[in-house]
């Protein structure tokens, strides 16, 4: 398996280094021969090639296996005619990444006020009330005069069925039991069509109980009985507020793994941002780009019935639950080990298995 490395800006280097410690040691365990290449995104980029993304990036993560993008400082990408692009936002468009899986569940030794629970929320990731992705050309948020601002959102038959049947079909893996998240009492033609496509899909999976929810009563259900919920599936906004959400109930959003699919090509990417006021003190937790990783060769294991793969996913995610009962792991989530010494536990436990 080739896997394209792009580290990204502020916490992303040391992150991304403690998340190869752990993919080299499931690769030595479980005889994975992953081949790492490494590449730059964001700030560095921007200054050797005056672009956050090079000319001929795009190819090469094309001709790997999979992706692993480390934080990049997105708010401050703001003139893309200035090569101020939008590295996340640049592979899931290109890439026709229109999954997110955002997992979420709490772990032993790890305090959290709601209640052991364990769900996924599945978003589209390509259209909805993202001004940057919804048309072929500019943005379809529009300064209509100096005190009116307009934004559409677009959805699409398309992007309703796929992100449905990915919601499906990773329910039919788990407790077999999806929510859909919407807005339909208000945004009644989109939201509306949304929820009659997830439930077409849902004829294809009799075994499958469905129910569904209105957005702000699914936030107060999600933090009163998260313990009720497996896999949520939602639009792009509601999916992003909401997997930020239950990542954090789980005990910190640090916790939380994200990986964006297609149908050829994937990205594992953590759930959290640069967070550039504490770079290069060896105090930014690794576990969600960890996390994302173990989902990335699970990825490509089921891709290519490649069961290795899925055994080194699932040691990862039991090396990363013993490191937090263990507490080693940074000090937001009990422990005491800077950002290296974290990845070297957890690839250590890896190892021992």
């Amino acid at each position: 398996m080739k896997v394209i490395i792009l580290p990204g800006d502020g916490i992303g280097p040391e992150t991304m280094n403690a998340t190869v410690a752990v993919l080299q040691a499931a690769s030595d365990r479980y005889k994975l021969d992953i081949n790492l290449e490494y590449d730059i995104v964001g700030h560095e980029s921007l200054i050797r090639h005056n672009s956050t993304i090079a000319p001929g990036l795009l190819e090469k993560v094309k001709a790997a296996d999979g992706l692993m993008l480390g934080p990049a400082s997105t708010y401050e990408f703001k003139d893309e005619s200035k090569g101020e692009i939008n590295p996340s936002k640049f592979f899931r468009k290109e890439l026709d990444l229109y999954a997110n899986i955002r997992p979420s569940r709490t772990y032993p030794g790890l305090t959290n006020k709601v209640g052991d629970f364990d769900l996924v929320v599945v978003r589209e990731n390509t259209e909805g009330f993202y001004a940057d992705r919804n048309i072929a050309s500019g943005g379809s948020e529009m300064l209509i005069t100096p005190d009116v601002v307009v934004s559409l959102r677009r959805i699409t038959r398309q992007c309703c069925e796929r992100i449905a049947r990915s919601a499906f079909e990773l329910a039919m893996k788990r407790r077999k039991h999806v929510t859909i998240v919407h807005k339909a009492n208000v945004l009644k033609i989109g939201d509306g069509m949304f929820i009659d496509i997830c439930h077409e899909v849902a004829r294809d999976y009799p075994d499958i109980q469905v129910d569904d929810f209105i957005v702000d009563a699914m936030m107060a259900h999600a933090v009163r009985a998260p313990h009720r919920f497996d896999v949520i599936v939602t639009t792009n906004m509601f999916g992003d507020i909401l997997s930020d959400l239950t990542a954090e109930l789980s005990g910190s959003i640090g916790l939380g793994g994200s990986l964006n699919a297609g149908r050829d090509y994937a990205m594992g990417q953590a759930a959290h941002g640069s967070a550039p006021d504490i770079a290069g003190k060896d105090i930014a937790n690794p576990f969600s780009l960890i996390l994302s990783a173990a989902q990335l060769l699970a990825w490509h294991g089921n891709r290519k019935d490649l069961t290795a793969f899925e055994d080194a996913s699932k040691a990862i995610e039991l090396a990363c639950a013993q490191a937090v009962l263990a507490k080693e792991s940074t000090s937001d989530i009990g422990g005491s080990l800077g950002t290296a010494a974290t990845g070297k536990a957890i690839a250590t436990r890896i190892l021992g298995q």
